[in-house]
């Protein structure tokens, strides 16, 4: 195949190949970049194609292994290998041995105010805590599936004006944080 026609139906699948690409990467410029090398490699490659062979395929195959292999060292690049013999320490943040004083007196205070609330939103908000279902909450207390539903948000509601009060907002902070 001529030099003119290979880059003549290289032009004619252009379009395709980009949409290919783009399908592949999902993000306009890394497709922009496959379908740059995709060319650079048919190009330089052009001797390697096989008259009478499927020209769409082989563009393809092309790009879809420079795909394969720039997700593989990127995949590869982003691996940490720790060759330390003790991997105790792998993840640890920090050396310092953790003072929890701070929050046991914070978990003492919340079920403090957990205990003040009324009894109607004291017992499903604390099945709900446990792990139960709001379904399983509403069997159990023989109570609408709504009716607990907004008890346990009416609770939750009560607790956060509560540990606003006495925290000055922080606490709420961290608590919603979490949930």
């Amino acid at each position: 195949m001529s030099t003119l026609d290979f880059d003549n139906r290289f032009y004619q699948m252009t379009n395709m190949l980009q949409a290919f690409a783009y399908n592949l990467t999902k993000n306009s410029e890394d497709a922009k970049d496959l379908y740059q090398e995709t060319a650079f490699r048919a190009m330089t490659n052009r001797e390697k194609f096989r008259t009478g062979t499927n020209f769409k395929a082989w563009l393809f195959t092309i790009m879809k292994n420079i795909f394969i292999n720039n997700y593989r060292r990127k995949v590869k690049r982003n691996t940490i290998l720790d060759s330390t013999d003790n991997l105790y320490y792998l993840n640890s943040g920090w050396d310092g041995i953790g003072n929890r004083a701070e929050t046991d007196i914070f978990v003492k205070e919340l079920k403090k105010m957990i205990a003040d609330l009324e009894e109607t939103l004291r017992t499903p908000f604390m099945l709900h805590y446990r792990g139960f279902k709001y379904q399983e909450i509403a069997d159990q207390l023989g109570l609408p599936l709504g009716t607990v539903k907004s008890r346990i948000f009416f609770a939750r509601k009560e607790l956060k004006v509560l540990i606003d009060k006495r925290y000055d907002g922080y606490a709420t902070n961290r608590l919603t944080s979490r949930y």
